[in-house]
């Protein structure tokens, strides 16, 4: 009697974990039906949603970000403050709030498909370096000034030279 009672709790354990695989499997291809369709709207190839460290490089290049993040998001500890960053600036380039960002962290695979299948619009870059072409107010980065800002307390336009005496 012993046997037949281990024998049936295996198997009611068996069926349990089976339709715990199965019902996380559902939850991962919505979620990864969701980011295709997101990095589509964005022009990017949306099979690269499939690939593990490849879609975050896709992500980067819709948000502007440098390739640098990689090793962020890579590193312990860094990796939670990056990872949040870079869904923050995913939902802000589709015009969404951070209401959504919570949404895409806490339940991706609800807010995945509403990004992509949903009527958000990308609206490009969100990371004010992509919006700026460089990092911020960085003078370095304009390809038409090299010496960076002409208009410094030591240059001023307005200033006419001394008198020569």
């Amino acid at each position: 009697m012993d046997d037949y009672q281990s024998a049936a709790g295996s198997g009611a354990l068996a069926a349990f974990i089976g339709a715990y695989f199965f019902f996380i499997l559902i939850v991962w291809v919505i979620s990864v039906a969701g980011m295709w369709k997101t990095f589509e709207k964005a022009g990017k190839p949306g099979w690269a949603a499939i690939i593990p460290i490849y879609n975050i490089i896709i992500m980067l290049e819709i948000v502007g970000k440098p390739m640098i993040w990689i090793l962020w998001l890579l590193l312990p500890c860094t990796n939670i403050v990056f990872g949040v960053w870079l869904l923050n600036l995913m939902s802000k380039s589709y015009g969404k709030s951070e209401g959504f960002t919570l949404g895409l962290l806490f339940l991706s695979f609800i807010f995945w498909p509403i990004l992509g299948f949903g009527d958000a619009r990308y609206l490009g870059p969100s990371a004010a370096e992509a919006q700026n072409r460089g990092f911020g107010n960085n003078p370095f980065n304009n390809p038409n000034n090299p010496f960076g800002n002409q208009n410094t307390p030591f240059n001023n336009p307005n200033d006419t030279p001394p008198p020569v005496v």
